[in-house]
């Protein structure tokens, strides 16, 4: 959730969220990567963040996007929030 180098921007350059991402990809198969502030990646095919939540057992936020606060997830998901995005969790 998250692939930006900082919270409701579009650039992704130098973001520590894009090389996560592109690590995960290499180990795993099935994942689902969400980037709200752009429309198109070179490296993944993007995902509604709604419908990410929908279709993963496990959701990892790595960007503070105003999208992924206050959002309402089963207690049946594995959350891992790196960046603080909801004290809920």
């Amino acid at each position: 959730m998250g692939i930006a180098f900082k919270p409701d921007i579009d650039d992704m350059r130098e973001s520590p969220s894009l090389e996560i991402a592109k690590n995960l990809q290499k180990l795993y198969e099935n994942i689902l990567v969400v980037e709200p502030n752009i429309e198109k990646s070179s490296d993944f095919e993007l995902i509604n963040y709604k419908k990410a939540i929908e279709k993963a057992d496990i959701i990892v936020f790595l960007v503070q996007h105003k999208e992924f606060k206050n959002l309402y997830i089963s207690k049946e998901k594995v959350i891992i929030d790196i960046c603080g995005i909801d004290k809920s969790f």
